[in-house]
């Protein structure tokens, strides 16, 4: 008979198995504890106050650079006033990066994020739903005496949530209130050297524009981009993954249509889940560094749910799989309705991430989070998605848990057997169990690292101070770890090729025998290999699969 790699290889073999991959695993936190620096950073840029006596709104007003193009700046709003410059004449201007730097393509992209400097005044106070209006510009260019070629210009609106934790007296004026953070823009790529900021917070009292906003003083910008040194790395992991994956699939589906019947829904989900890792592997980023590619965040965010969708649906396959009676078996329509579920969240994650990055690609100025409605729902979302994904880590633990009962039950027969047929099936059921909790283990650090980037990467947005962050280590490790629990389930799911006991014969199956003992008084359940079967087919799979559904059971 011919079952999988995980029943026929020897237990030296397995264990050696075993070794190289944790090793492996090993090796992916060091990558990222020792030798990749910090996925990201944040560089603080102050905004200079560039003067526009002309109102001219096609000019770009540089804060630093050539002299011919520096523009006229005043240090505060004193004096401005001295200057005889009113709030309109006043272009918040910023320069990035710092001088003396470039910004490089394996930044891969730019979080721009507001935070005002509002002093308090009695006669200005901040209103409790102040709204600031600003008109922004971004350019760019590649060389410091190039002109600066536009990017996108809009007019947008944000809500400015600030608190004042002193009693609002004469005595308190000047102190500074404690202003949330407000998100200014998103490039989906950093193909160009340097950027302009240009924003102007016009004051139009007959349209109540900017009016009851507090003493604005500064403007403070904060440029999140990924670490150059962290996408060098990551894509030299990746680039090593991919044909690791490829070839291994090759091998597993080579192996699966060699045998005398078509492939079972098992295999053919395992088949899916390692193209879905083979296609997440793909360094599709290494483009961006020859080519201005603005939606590759947006891919690799797709990229990223295509690989959930498959690797969770993969995983209650499995284990129902293992659960299910020989009619019920083989059919993807059992699973409509979690398969249903899961791609139906997916599919909102999609719908979410296009209503911002989606809409990003032609105005990088929109965020979702900038409305009040905006805000809650993708809060909302962002809590429901953890939600669901906490609920289906416990539903997958409690069929792991239906999968360990129901071969407990067939275990309770093993010490009638003789011993090396015992001792066999012991260890088959040992090696089987390792891989569902090496499953379980999979899914829970899966789980916890969506909740954790999912919070990670709102809380720019949404204003919060306190967050989670994810280091390098854990990133790597995590991806490795997907690629290790793929390579491990393609390795040891795929057919062997050993041959034992009945070969030559027609097809085996396993069944529950009773025998009679030989004092005629007790009978003994036996797990027997019969050639009741007339087809040859049915010994090709696996020895688990079979015995673990609740036919063999009965």
């Amino acid at each position: 008979m011919a079952g999988t790699v995980l029943e026929n290889l020897s237990s030296r073999k397995l264990f050696a198995l075993g070794g190289v991959l944790l090793v492996v695993q090993i090796v992916f936190f060091m990558i990222g504890g020792l030798i990749a620096p910090s996925p990201t950073s944040p560089i603080r840029y102050i905004a200079s106050k560039c003067v526009d006596r002309g109102h001219h709104k096609s000019k770009w007003f540089v804060p630093w650079g050539p002299k011919d193009q520096v523009c006229e700046k005043v240090a505060d709003f004193d004096e401005a006033t001295a200057k005889q410059v009113s709030a309109n004449d006043i272009v918040f201007a910023a320069h990035i990066p710092l001088p003396n730097r470039e910004m490089v393509r394996w930044f891969q992209f730019l979080l721009m994020i507001m935070e005002l400097d509002v002093a308090f005044k009695l006669h200005n106070p901040v209103a409790e739903n102040a709204v600031v209006t600003m008109e922004a510009g971004l350019a760019y260019r590649d060389d410091k005496f190039a002109e600066w070629t536009p990017i996108a210009r809009s007019t947008e609106e944000r809500k400015l949530v600030c608190n004042f934790s002193h009693t609002k007296t004469a005595d308190n004026e000047g102190r500074y209130y404690d202003c949330d953070m407000i998100p200014l823009f998103e490039l989906g790529s950093c193909y160009h050297k340097y950027y302009l900021i240009n924003v102007r917070l016009p004051v139009r009292e007959k349209q109540n524009i900017n009016l009851n906003i507090g003493d604005i003083k500064d403007v403070n910008l904060i440029g999140i981009h990924q670490n150059g040194g962290f996408t060098k790395v990551w894509l030299s992991v990746k680039t090593t993954l991919t044909p690791t994956i490829i070839i291994i699939l090759v091998w597993y589906w080579r192996r699966v249509t060699q045998l005398n019947r078509k492939p079972v829904l098992l295999e053919k989900t395992i088949f899916a889940l390692g193209l879905s890792m083979a296609f997440i592997n793909l360094p599709l980023e290494l483009i961006t560094i020859a080519v201005d590619v603005p939606w590759m965040l947006l891919l690799s965010d797709i990229r990223q749910g295509i690989f959930y969708c498959m690797l969770l649906s993969f995983w209650i396959i499995f284990t129902g799989e293992h659960l299910m009676d020989q009619s019920e078996r083989n059919r993807l329509s059992v699973y409509w309705r979690q398969v249903g579920a899961i791609t139906f969240g997916c599919l909102c994650m999609f719908i979410f991430d296009m209503c911002e990055r989606g809409v990003q690609l032609t105005n990088p100025f929109y965020s979702i989070w900038v409305t009040e409605t905006g805000k809650n729902l993708a809060l909302a979302f962002i809590i429901l998605a953890g939600v669901c994904a906490s609920v289906y880590f416990f539903f997958l633990c409690f069929m792991v848990f239906k999968v360990f009962r129901n071969i407990s039950g067939k275990r309770a027969s093993l010490p009638t057997m003789s011993d090396a047929r015992r001792l066999h099936y012991e260890g088959l059921i040992y090696r089987f169990k390792f891989l569902m909790l090496f499953t379980l283990l999979c899914a829970a650090t899966t789980v916890i690292f969506f909740i954790i980037s999912q919070v990670n990467e709102g809380h720019w947005k949404w204003g919060e101070e306190h967050t989670v962050e994810i280091n390098s280590a854990f990133l790597t490790g995590v991806y490795g770890m997907w690629n290790v629990y793929v390579f491990s389930v393609i390795c040891l799911y795929a057919p062997s090729h050993k041959r034992k006991g009945l070969e030559g014969q027609q097809s085996s199956n396993i069944q529950l025998e009773r025998e009679t003992s030989e004092d005629g008084s007790n009978e003994e359940i036996e797990l027997r290999l019969t050639n009741s079967q007339a087809s040859g087919d049915a010994g090709e799979l696996s020895v688990i699969y079979k015995i673990a559904g609740k036919e063999a059971q009965e």
